[in-house]
C-alpha cells in the first residue's frame, strides 16, 4: 500500500472490507488509516477506531494476543460511540460487538478462532 494512497469513505470501506474478507487485516487497517487521516471533524474519531480494529486482528494473527485485545477493545470504544446512526453506512454497533467477542476469545486463549472475515463494516441492506 503506497503511503500516499488516498481514499473516501466509501472507496476505504469497500476497499477495507474485501481486504478483511480475503484474510488481510493489515492491508484493511492501511486503507482505514488513510481515510481516517484524509478526513475531518467528527467523524475522525470513527475512522481511527475502525483502523485500531483492524490493526488489533493484526496482532492477533501475529501473535501478540495482548496488543490485539488491547487495540481490539480500544477501537471498538471508539467506533460505538458513533452508534446506529454512523456515517457512511458503518455499522458501529456490529463492528464494537465483533471487535468485543474477538477480544474475549483472545484473553480465553482462542487467538486461532479470530477471522478478519468475521468484521461487516457496513450494515447490511435495510438493517
Amino acid at each position: 500500500m503506497p503511503d500516499d494512497a488516498e481514499f473516501s469513505p466509501t472507496e476505504g470501506l469497500r476497499e477495507a472490507q474485501r481486504l478483511l474478507d480475503e484474510g488481510y487485516a493489515f492491508h484493511a487497517h492501511e486503507v482505514l488509516e488513510a481515510v481516517w487521516k484524509s478526513v475531518d471533524g467528527p467523524q475522525r474519531e470513527l475512522w481511527r477506531g475502525l483502523a485500531q480494529v483492524a490493526v488489533g486482528v493484526t496482532h492477533a494473527q501475529r501473535g501478540n494476543t495482548v496488543g490485539a485485545a488491547r487495540l481490539l477493545r480500544r477501537g471498538a470504544d471508539r467506533v460505538a460511540e458513533y452508534g446506529a446512526e454512523a456515517p457512511h453506512g458503518v455499522d458501529a454497533v456490529g463492528v464494537a460487538a465483533c471487535a468485543r467477542a474477538m477480544a474475549d476469545r483472545i484473553e480465553a486463549g482462542r487467538a486461532a478462532e479470530v477471522d478478519p472475515a468475521e468484521l461487516r463494516l457496513v450494515r447490511a441492506a435495510g438493517g
